[in-house]
């Protein structure tokens, strides 16, 4: 049997678990406290499909039918005890449903809950977490648990994340409704300033980029992410066995391909750039006025960096971005790409400067680019130890096999996802 520790992420293949059967996920607990277990269905924007799609004590089967809570016990109890099941049948849920979240909630902070435990079955248990009063602090709720879809592989992730204002709140945040009472309190609304659309600053500074603009504004739409205000920066591979890339003109394609983002997320629409070898190298700004060419024009052009001998040493660059950040004041979440074609060495020290800038408002989508042995950034979204996921990897043979619509796709799938948990840790203040 696995144990899922705080944080871990895995495909459920890899816990011996069929996604194409039913799986039960059994929530035993001993409490003193009344709590309640409810299973959130998401969309891919990280929103309740609609109120009927909240799986709870008082609404046991969703509409689709493959999700149902076929146990229920609210009261407190003294001894260890089974007080929901669920059983879900991900193979038949509609396209539309990205994500499962399951979610503990009471009206008294749940640091009173003895224990807790989760149990995936399948015939027999494939895995657990296991919870005690200290995971939870002064909370009134904690999501839980997730299930949710990556590239088609259906994942699990043990989020353990507290949630101030209860059950309400929760509901809230994953967009469904909540009853008014004479208890509300109104809040003020702070007027938001529109920016203007991505196409029209396209259309208007760099007309060779307005079909790239389109595409990208539909996937910045998707996920709710047109007003964010953002730093974006791109690292890239400048090892010897990159210079193909280089050469075939692949790796302005990458500038080209992220500067939309960069001019939808920055005021200043630009994003920052370096360049690594055994050194890295920090090239400047890239905006609308010097992004055609700026391979072949930076600092003399890519033949030219001053990287030292072209050998990978990704941990150096890693540590120069997360300083540059720092000493900038990181008040807005920062996305950086980070372009490697593998051979990638010093696992520790990427594993130590992952885990560190975990701690900040930073996320880290790594790509792999035509090559091989990508090593630990193959492996980091999976890596326990870290106080919130904060880095994606994907992996292209060649960035003509993708279309522009997929790879923005890819880019910003789990974007989203971190930046609305590192605001719940209070890591993104905004």
């Amino acid at each position: 049997m696995n144990h899922l520790t705080v944080g871990q992420r895995a495909p459920l293949s890899k816990l011996a678990i069929d996604d194409t059967a039913p799986i039960t996920l059994k929530f035993t607990r001993q409490s003193p406290i009344e709590m309640d277990i409810s299973c959130f269905v998401l969309d891919a924007a990280g929103k309740l499909i609609n109120d009927d799609y909240m799986v709870f004590y008082n609404q046991p089967i969703s509409p689709c039918g493959q999700i149902k809570l076929t146990h229920y016990e609210s009261q407190p109890t003294a001894n260890k005890g089974i007080q929901a099941e669920f059983e879900v049948n991900l193979s038949k849920l509609a396209t539309d449903i990205d994500s499962l979240f399951f979610v503990l909630s009471a009206d008294t902070p749940l640091n009173q809950i003895q224990s807790l435990d989760i149990g995936i079955w399948q015939q027999s248990q494939k895995a657990q977490a296991e919870y005690q009063a200290a995971d939870f602090a002064q909370q009134q709720a904690s999501m839980l648990m997730q299930l949710y879809r990556k590239s088609g592989v259906w994942r699990v992730s043990n989020v353990a994340q507290g949630f101030n204002g209860g059950l309400a709140a929760i509901v809230q945040h994953f967009g469904g409704d909540v009853e008014e009472s004479s208890s509300t309190v109104e809040e003020t609304a702070t007027p938001v300033q529109t920016k203007p659309s991505l196409e029209k600053v396209m259309l208007d500074k760099a007309p060779k980029l307005v079909n790239l603009a389109k595409k990208a504004t539909i996937s910045l739409e998707k996920r709710q992410l047109q007003q964010l205000t953002a730093k974006v920066a791109l690292v890239l591979d400048a090892s010897g066995s990159m210079n193909r890339q280089y050469k075939k003109g692949r790796v302005q394609e990458v500038v080209n391909r992220i500067l939309p983002l960069a001019v939808s997320f920055d005021d200043d629409q630009a994003l920052d750039c370096w360049a690594f070898a055994r050194d890295p190298q920090y090239l400047g700004e890239i905006g609308l006025s010097n992004y055609d060419g700026f391979i072949n024009n930076a600092h003399g052009g890519w033949r030219k960096w001053a990287l030292g001998p072209r050998i990978n040493n990704e941990a150096e660059v890693m540590k120069a971005v997360t300083e540059f950040y720092q000493k900038d004041g990181l008040d807005v979440p920062v996305y950086v790409l980070f372009i490697s074609d593998g051979g990638v060495n010093d696992n520790r020290g990427i594993t130590r400067v992952m885990t560190e800038a975990a701690k900040l408002p930073i996320f880290w989508q790594f790509v792999g680019l035509g090559g091989r042995g990508y090593g630990i950034l193959k492996k980091l979204d999976d890596m326990t130890g870290r106080v919130i996921d904060n880095c994606d990897f994907f992996e292209l043979d060649d960035l003509a096999d993708i279309s522009e619509e997929a790879l923005y796709e890819n880019m910003l799938e789990e974007f989203p996802m971190w930046l609305k948990e590192a605001k719940q840790l209070g890591i993104v203040q905004q």
